[in-house]
């Protein structure tokens, strides 16, 4: 759940980014994957913390 919660919330923050910056619809989809990847990777990096300290 964390990781799918980190997904949308960094999809949403690239795709602010892009519109702050005045990016067309491809930056948006560009800077939408790559915050959702970091998300992604938080979220991931999270889990296993929670896991371990259980």
């Amino acid at each position: 759940m964390i990781v799918i919660f980190g997904v949308l919330v960094g999809a949403w923050l690239g795709v602010r980014q892009a519109r702050r910056l005045n990016g067309q619809r491809l930056d948006m989809l560009q800077y939408g994957a790559v915050y959702a990847i970091i998300g992604a990777l938080v979220g991931l990096a999270l889990t296993v913390a929670i896991e371990w300290s259980f």
